[in-house]
């Protein structure tokens, strides 16, 4: 594993995956529910194991959502899917605030929120509890330097891998043609994960049911009109 994959920086400490995490002073009403309901839905990394199935014992399956953004896309298939136990994971506070609006709103009972990173997540997880994992439009960190804070590498698709049932899904889309090359180039050699592209042009594709993103809208303004639509299997 090169330094570049590896989630320790060089001073031994967890790489962070993401830049920023506020933007905008949340409105008045975002930031009541930011203090009042965040903190019933905010799941703590205390040490122990976190279990989906702990935390929806009802739920007949478990996803989780990686970089939510505004939570379009996780306020909509919960919603649908009532008896899913789906858990958001974000770090920027607008998005946040955005998704513990809709879940207010819409009275979403099956929504959990990790507000750190989310291999942290994934390594506090026990093996085979997730149905499915969604990475949608990502931060591209474009610049070769950055590369290395891509959330696809070597390590965290093992630890999707490990957490994921034989049979289950990862769903990656992007609008970054560089970023989608990569992810398949990383997946092809993850031994756990089965490649199955489809017809050619397939994965252009969206998901069934797919409703855009507001990341995919504005990609859509400034010009990038193809997407990237994969589902990888794990074996």
């Amino acid at each position: 594993m090169s330094r570049g994959d590896h989630p320790l920086n060089a001073d031994g400490q967890m790489r962070a995956f993401f830049g920023r995490r506020s933007g905008k002073r949340l409105h008045r009403g975002q930031d009541a529910l930011f203090k009042t309901l965040l903190p019933q839905l905010d799941i703590a990394l205390d040490g122990g194991v976190i279990d989906p199935r702990t935390l929806f014992p009802a739920a007949k399956h478990h996803v989780l959502e990686i970089g939510y953004g505004g939570g379009e896309h996780l306020s909509l298939e919960a919603s649908r899917a009532p008896e899913t136990g789906f858990i958001g994971c974000e770090v920027f506070s607008g998005g946040i605030a955005k998704l513990v609006q809709q879940i207010d709103e819409q009275g979403l009972g099956n929504i959990r929120l990790f507000t750190d990173d989310a291999l942290k997540l994934l390594l506090a997880m026990p093996d085979g509890v997730l149905d499915g994992v969604y990475l949608l439009y990502p931060d591209p960190w474009p610049k070769s330097r950055h590369h290395k804070r891509r959330f696809v590498s070597p390590t965290t698709l093992k630890e999707m891998a490990r957490v994921v049932k034989p049979g289950g899904y990862f769903r990656f889309a992007s609008d970054i043609e560089d970023y989608a090359n990569w992810t398949l180039a990383h997946v092809l050699r993850a031994p756990d994960w089965q490649v199955d592209l489809g017809a050619p042009g397939s994965w252009h594709q969206p998901y069934p049911g797919w409703e855009p993103t507001r990341y995919e809208e504005k990609a859509r303004v400034e010009g990038r009109m193809t997407s990237f639509y994969f589902t990888f299997i794990r074996r």
